[in-house]
């Protein structure tokens, strides 16, 4: 096992401090009936301070060098041998019954869309804790009127509630990365619950944040949404996306909601 490199095309930085991954595996705490999915579990060093402590944990492991040791090492280990991104969690949900709670070292090249796959399944993950690019975690975690306030933070707090937990030396990781890294916890909110509303909020916001330094109405007059008329929407389109709040991005989504957007999308399903 030992023997087995990380594999630079993976992403892979295996965490081997046993004190980080235990307290990485204390901040999820699962309970006998969690249903734990781990992203990545790799050589299986965040998998020992979690194996046993729920009754089904599920793994989705890409690297076919490891799968054999994990099956030997956790027999009881639902391995699956896949990329999560390709992953269908409501086929699992549905056949666990229960929500699902998920975590993982993640390969900083793909947070992002491991968050927004799960934006699209909030209401069936109840929670999520994942060792990230401590710039990332920043991100996550910022406050409207901060540089770092962006599309991660908002959708962040609109799909729940987001937890700066510990920051991560590089110095325990096997290589050592570049950056410092950081645990977060995300609680995702399942009143969110209109996947159509959902994906237009989540269009909205990337547009604002086209031109982060730009006007709101230069920003969207550059998106998808160039065609529309902003000007009843209620939103001041003089101030930069980075000025408004969680409240502001959704009267924005409802304007586009019950107005020309959504006329033409209703035009376009008929």
């Amino acid at each position: 096992m030992n023997k087995i490199k990380p594999l630079k095309k993976f992403g892979q930085n295996y965490l081997t401090d046993q004190n980080v991954l235990k307290k990485i595996a204390d901040e999820i705490s699962p309970e006998l009936n969690d249903i734990v999915i781990e992203i990545g579990p790799g050589l299986g060093n965040l998998t020992r301070h979690l194996y046993g402590r729920s009754n089904k944990m599920y793994a989705f492991e890409i690297d076919t060098r490891v799968i054999e040791n994990l099956q030997t090492e956790f027999p009881e280990l639902i391995l699956v041998n896949m990329d999560f991104l390709k992953a269908d969690l409501t086929e699992i949900y549905n056949s666990e019954k229960n929500k699902l709670r998920v975590i993982g070292n993640v390969p900083y090249n793909i947070t992002s869309p491991i968050l927004f796959k799960l934006f699209e399944s909030n209401t069936i993950v109840k929670d999520a804790v994942f060792l990230v690019q401590y710039e990332v975690a920043k991100r996550m975690t910022s406050q409207k009127g901060t540089k770092d306030w962006g599309i991660l933070s908002v959708l962040l707090n609109y799909f729940g509630e987001t937890k700066f937990c510990f920051k991560v030396s590089p110095n325990v990781f096997y290589p050592r990365p570049n950056v410092d890294s950081a645990v977060v916890h995300i609680n995702f909110d399942d009143s969110k619950n209109d996947p159509e509303f959902n994906k237009l909020f989540i269009k909205i916001v990337k547009a604002a944040f086209g031109n982060r330094r730009k006007t709101l109405k230069n920003s969207l007059n550059n998106s998808i949404f160039k065609e529309l008329d902003f000007s009843g929407c209620g939103i001041d389109l003089s101030l930069r996306a980075e000025q408004l709040d969680i409240e502001d991005f959704i009267r924005l989504t409802e304007y586009l909601e019950g107005g020309a957007y959504g006329r033409r999308k209703q035009k376009d399903n008929s």
